[in-house]
């Protein structure tokens, strides 16, 4: 299938139209027209390769929203015209332990990445969402839930996951403590799906400037972390923080705000961190923890629980030829709080 994509060919390009083929349907794969494709931070690092494994010419995008138009002769679950979306995956070894019970972003032989990953049959590289079709293997599919707005959906296809998956993991609902370090596209995620979940939210950020739009966003509270008098204050109030910095940073101010077994989890920051104190996790039985994107079944789960709920990004929309302008702004936090590309914008 010829398609036409938005790809980097080295490091210090900006992106720029790229012909190219999708494979053709395997018996169990899944076609799609891509409506709309959300703009993650991990597409601009990797387009820029900050973490020195990315492979030229690269095509981003893992947050994918779709059409399905044509299926493989053994797909059982989805059929032409049905709305779907994919996520960070596109394959698994579906044979380990990790897969078998559904958490197949764990697979002990390791994932495939919907793009700049080797496919697992042929080897050929795999190619996101900044294009106007993809081919996926059925298991990775996901169903769209009526009611579900299609042009802000794509980001919870990692934004909302990687969240949503450390609040199921550590159990979170009524009457849990959580907060939220950040308020990006990962941190207001956080805060709309930790209050779904009904709990009482924190936002904490270095200032206050981000009150209002905590507060606006449904958390209960904003905490400044430069406050001192605050944060001792706040000493032993958390079972939960979800930590959605993206650069390098000291988690020594936030490990004191842990109750005792509490976690304090990183998604945001992919290599090194500052050095941490280990007193407060001795004295308190405190963790420190990392989390992933969520398996394909707690995926969908976060889906259906996002359209019984309401709960949305909140996403400006943009052309696909706005994609290098997008990417500096993202650079510089400039957006509240996700970019989406609508796909119509770039014609074949």
């Amino acid at each position: 299938m010829k398609t036409l994509g938005y790809a980097a060919q080295r490091a210090d390009a900006p992106l720029a139209p790229f012909a190219f083929d999708r494979r053709a349907l395997r018996p169990n794969d899944v076609a799609m027209e891509i409506l709309y494709s959300g703009v993650c931070h991990s597409d601009l690092h990797q387009a820029r390769n900050d973490w020195g494994w990315t492979t030229y010419p690269i095509v981003p995008g893992h947050e994918i929203v779709g059409r399905v138009i044509e299926v493989g002769a053994e797909v059982a679950h989805f059929r032409v015209g049905d709305h779907v979306a994919v996520g960070c995956m596109v394959d698994s070894c579906q044979s380990c332990d990790q897969c078998l019970q559904g958490e197949e972003q764990l697979c002990r032989d390791g994932n495939t990445g919907t793009y700049n990953s080797p496919d697992r049959i042929t080897g050929e590289l795999t190619r996101g969402g900044y294009s106007k079709h993809l081919v996926v293997r059925e298991e990775f599919v996901l169903r769209v839930p009526d009611g579900l707005d299609l042009s802000r959906t794509a980001p919870l296809l990692c934004a909302g996951i990687t969240t949503y998956s450390p609040l199921r993991t550590w159990g979170i609902g009524p009457g849990s403590r959580v907060g939220v370090i950040g308020l990006g596209g990962l941190g207001h995620m956080a805060v709309k799906l930790a209050v779904g979940l009904g709990a009482d939210v924190t936002v904490m950020s270095r200032s206050i400037d981000k009150a209002a739009d905590a507060l606006a966003l449904g958390a209960d509270r904003l905490l400044v972390s430069t406050d001192e008098a605050a944060m001792a204050a706040s000493a032993s109030t958390f079972d939960l923080i979800i930590d959605t910095v993206p650069v390098r940073h000291a988690l020594d101010p936030y490990l004191p705000l842990l109750d005792v077994d509490g976690t304090l989890v990183i998604v945001g920051q992919i290599g090194p961190m500052e050095g941490t104190n280990t007193v407060p996790l001795l004295l308190g039985r405190r963790r420190i923890a990392g989390s992933p994107i969520g398996g394909i079944a707690e995926t969908q789960e976060m889906l259906d629980f996002c359209a019984k709920k309401g709960i949305l990004p909140d996403c400006e929309m943009i052309r696909m030829d706005q994609i290098n302008d997008a990417f500096e702004r993202m650079a510089r936090a400039d957006v509240r709080y996700r970019f989406v590309i609508d796909m119509a914008s770039l014609t074949l």
